[in-house]
C-alpha cells in the first residue's frame, strides 16, 4: 500500500491490497456500493438485511447508477444504520478486520426549518421515474438549484434519501431539508 497515509485517514479511503494475483478490496466508509458488491457480491444479502431500503439493490437500473455515486458512509445514512457498524458487519463477513474509527457525522438535516414556507417554493422535480429509466437526476436537480433566487425554495421527490445530492448541494452552499414522507417517497428542499 505505497503512498496510503497511515492511521484514521486510511480508514477513509477505498483502498486496494494486492493478494496473490487478485486486487482485494478494503471495506471502509468511503467504499461505494457498486465497488462493494463487484468485489464481493455475497454481501448484496447482508446489505439488503441490514435495512430495508437497501432492497433497491436488486434493482439492475439503480444498481448500475446510484451505486456508482454511494458511499457505505451515504448508505448508512439512508439506512438509518451506524457507519461505524454497517462497515463492522461487512468487513466480518469478508474476514476483515473492525475498524475502530469514528464514524463520520451527517449533516443531513431532517428537522423542518425555519426557513421552510410551502408559500415559497418556486419550482419542483419528481425524479422517481428518472431513476426507473436507469438516468441520473443529479446534473438536472443541480441545475435547478442553481436557478433558485435569494428565498427561493426548490422541492425534490425521490424514492429514497438522495445522500450524495445534498452533500453535493450543501459543498456548493445550499441548505437543505429531508422530509421523509414513507420508506418510498422523500421530499427534499433546497434554499440557497
Amino acid at each position: 500500500m505505497q503512498g496510503a497515509s497511515k492511521g484514521k485517514e486510511e480508514y477513509y479511503h477505498t483502498l486496494t491490497k494486492r493478494n496473490n494475483t487478485m486486487d482485494k478490496l478494503i471495506i471502509t466508509p468511503k467504499t461505494k456500493i457498486y465497488d462493494l458488491l463487484e468485489a464481493y457480491p455475497q454481501l448484496e444479502e447482508v446489505l439488503i438485511s441490514a435495512a430495508p431500503q437497501f432492497n433497491k439493490l436488486t434493482n439492475p437500473l439503480l444498481r448500475k447508477t446510484i451505486t456508482k455515486i454511494t458511499s457505505l458512509s451515504q448508505a448508512a445514512i439512508i439506512g438509518n444504520l451506524k457507519v461505524e457498524e454497517l462497515v463492522n458487519l461487512l468487513r466480518e463477513k469478508i474476514g476483515q478486520s473492525d475498524i475502530s474509527a469514528t464514524a463520520e457525522q451527517s449533516d443531513i438535516n431532517f428537522k423542518c426549518p425555519d426557513w421552510y414556507s410551502k408559500e415559497r417554493v418556486a419550482s419542483e422535480m419528481d425524479v422517481r421515474e428518472m431513476l426507473n429509466r436507469g438516468e441520473h437526476p443529479v446534473h438536472e436537480v443541480l441545475a435547478e438549484v442553481k436557478k433558485l433566487k435569494d428565498d427561493e425554495i426548490f422541492k425534490m421527490i425521490a424514492p429514497f434519501n438522495p445522500v450524495p445530492l445534498i452533500e453535493k448541494s450543501m459543498s456548493l452552499g445550499y441548505r437543505h431539508w429531508v422530509n421523509k414522507v414513507s420508506e418510498e417517497e422523500y421530499y427534499i428542499f433546497f434554499i440557497k
